[in-house]
């Protein structure tokens, strides 16, 4: 099974996009499953580096680096990055600049697409 999941929401402030990556990184577990990560909107702001996040707290910069071992690629929305003044480094690995082009054959690849 291909999933796509496509977040949007901010890296703090709310949950949805660290719930987003949670799933992410539950199902890159499951034998059979290929999976790609989208970030959009202030979702970029998740692979931001360094994060520095008070003991006990979620970090998101290391939920996203656990991907990597995993295969898993990680597309940031360029015209988002720009946006919001983020170069494209430092990004988290394995995230990058990526576009619309790509989301688009993201889409068309994926069996499911899961948004947040």
């Amino acid at each position: 099974m291909k999933t796509l999941f496509i977040l949007n929401e901010p890296a703090y402030g709310n949950e949805r996009s660290y719930n987003g990556l949670r799933l992410a990184l539950s199902l890159a577990k499951a034998e059979g499953q290929e999976i790609r990560v989208f970030l959009m909107g202030d979702a970029v702001t998740c692979a931001k580096t360094p994060q520095k996040t008070a003991d006990g707290y979620y970090n998101l910069e290391r939920m996203l680096r656990g991907l990597e071992p995993r295969g898993v690629p990680v597309g940031c929305c360029g015209t988002c990055l720009d946006a919001r003044g983020m170069a494209d480094d430092p990004l988290a690995e394995p995230a990058r600049r990526s576009t619309l082009a790509e989301l688009t054959e993201w889409t068309i690849w994926a069996d499911k697409v899961v948004t947040f």
